[in-house]
């Protein structure tokens, strides 16, 4: 018989098993090299989805720009910058109360598990509808992706995810005097 993995045994203390969360795996627990790995990636990679949001929304912005009389054009251009301000401070502050939140009642990794799976299932159907509003929003698309921005910037900023919160009480929960 094969002997478990250590990261599959139970943590020093515990009698279950370290939970493995979606995008971490195990290394939310020991929080070492391959944990942060793992953060910073997820941070390019929404480094790189808010260049390409911006990089979007500007062109969007800049055809439906083209319309408006040179006047009327440096007024919005105006408007665009304070409202993408607005929005973005109003995006990350958006997030940080929903973290608070989050960290109140955090998910336990089951719970975890199943609003990965229903995210999932829901994404698709949501980027089909997406498409079609996104050309009614050409006139503040650069206020939205500001907005987009500021949360996922202040989401990946974050110390600790809920989950990982969520997890280590559900082990505590679990634990049970050797």
């Amino acid at each position: 018989m094969a002997s478990k993995a250590s990261s599959e045994a139970p943590a020093p203390g515990f009698s279950v098993p370290v939970p493995a969360l979606p995008k971490l795996g195990r290394t939310w627990y020991t929080r070492g090299a391959l944990y942060w790995l793992c953060r910073i990636r997820t941070a390019v990679f929404f480094l790189l989805v808010i260049a390409m949001l911006g990089f979007f929304s500007l062109s969007l912005y800049s055809g439906f720009r083209d319309i408006l009389p040179s006047t009327a054009r440096a007024v919005w251009d105006g408007v665009q910058v304070v409202a993408s301000c607005v929005t973005f401070v109003w995006g990350w502050v958006t997030q940080r109360r929903g973290h608070r939140e989050a960290l109140l009642d955090p998910p336990s990794p089951g719970e975890t598990y199943r609003a990965k799976r229903d995210h999932s299932r829901r994404a698709p159907g949501l980027v089909a509808l997406g498409r079609g509003l996104v050309i009614l929003a050409a006139p503040v698309m650069p206020a939205f992706a500001a907005y987009v921005a500021g949360w996922l910037i202040s989401w990946v900023a974050v110390r600790e995810y809920p989950s990982e919160v969520g997890a280590r009480r559900w082990m505590e929960e679990h634990h049970a005097a050797p």
